[in-house]
């Protein structure tokens, strides 16, 4: 079977990650080209990896050596992106989150329906050795039943400046907390039903100005009855720290760094423990994986392993959660 030609719309710093695996390290998958809305950017990686440079989308779209692509564009444009490959026929790889709503995360799935193309959401922690094994032990009742959900994502480090892009790229809760709503999801194999959430800005006082925040804490529960709790934090200063633990009637299972050592100092200038400050870094092997997977699926007609509806529910608890922090109560997540 020939190798699928792929497209990249988007070519940040996701986009070109994805752009430099396609190109050189999975199996089935060659890179064909890519497009962003910076002109410059899409030439220099282009060139840099001796692809194609699309000077729109559209263009990338028309192309009949394409057929796959790879959105990794600001959130804000993701539906429309999605709706345009679907109608193109291309199957669509969609960097999370979804959408920044819950109808726009459903247009997108009416979309890919209509079209019947192959699309599959980037949760990549879900293909990151040490949660891929968390899965499988909990699957197998090792800890038993799930009664505690709990996972933190603390940033190494944000610009000011990203705040004033939460209208194209979401809250922290869209950005970064969505992970841990569908790790929730996925290691429990439950739905959150509930949340309550709080959210702060005394790391970076001037988000206020955007309406926006760089904290947040959302407490969960499941529809089985477990609860759980998600953490983000986008100014740790002292690393790119990613954490998970699932507690159980038989045992908890604990997933990341920072887990051995009985106290840890963690500042600037100070780390008593080893930390990347990264996400890139810390979750490279999740990414290549994550893609393998996705060509080898489409080649195979088998079902993603992360669908549109996982995609379109981790959306859901988050809008859930921007309305609980916002209003101070519990709000039900629509399911």
């Amino acid at each position: 079977m020939n190798a699928l030609g792929f497209g990249v719309i988007g070519v940040g710093e996701m986009g070109s990650c994805h752009a430099e695996n396609l190109r050189h390290c999975i199996p089935g998958g060659r890179l064909v080209a890519v497009a962003d809305v910076n002109a410059d950017r899409a030439r220099e990686v282009a060139a840099r990896l001796s692809v194609v440079g699309c000077e729109s989308t559209e263009a990338l779209l028309a192309r009949r050596d394409i057929d796959a692509v790879v959105i990794s564009s600001p959130p804000k444009f993701h539906v429309s992106a999605i709706q345009a490959a679907a109608a193109a026929g291309k199957h669509i790889f969609c960097e999370k989150p979804l959408a920044l709503t819950i109808e726009e995360a459903d247009t997108a799935l009416e979309a890919v329906g209509r079209a019947a193309t192959f699309l599959q959401v980037g949760h990549m922690r879900r293909y990151d050795p040490a949660y891929a094994e968390a899965k499988k032990r909990i699957t197998a009742g090792e800890i038993g039943r799930v009664v505690i959900f709990k996972s933190l994502g603390r940033d190494y480090e944000s610009s000011p400046s990203t705040a004033s892009q939460t209208p194209i790229n979401g809250t922290l809760f869209h950005d970064s907390s969505s992970h841990d709503f569908d790790l929730a999801r996925w290691l429990t194999d439950d739905e959150v039903i509930e949340v309550h959430a709080f959210s702060g800005a005394l790391a970076m006082p001037e988000t206020r100005q955007f309406n926006a925040f760089d904290s947040g804490v959302i407490n969960l529960r499941f529809a089985g009855g477990a609860i759980g709790n998600v953490e983000s934090f986008m100014h740790a200063q002292y690393g790119y720290d990613v954490r998970t633990e699932v507690v159980g009637t038989k045992g908890t299972l604990q997933i990341g760094y920072l887990q051995q050592t009985p106290l840890v100092a963690l500042t600037r200038s100070q780390r008593s423990h080893d930390v990347l400050t990264h996400w890139l870094a810390r979750f490279a092997e999740a990414y290549r994986r994550e893609m393998s997977d996705f060509v080898s699926r489409v080649r195979e007609g088998r079902p993603p392993a992360v669908s549109g509806r996982d995609g379109r529910q981790s959306v859901a608890i988050a809008m859930a959660a921007i309305e609980s922090q916002r209003d101070g109560r519990v709000v039900r997540v629509r399911q």
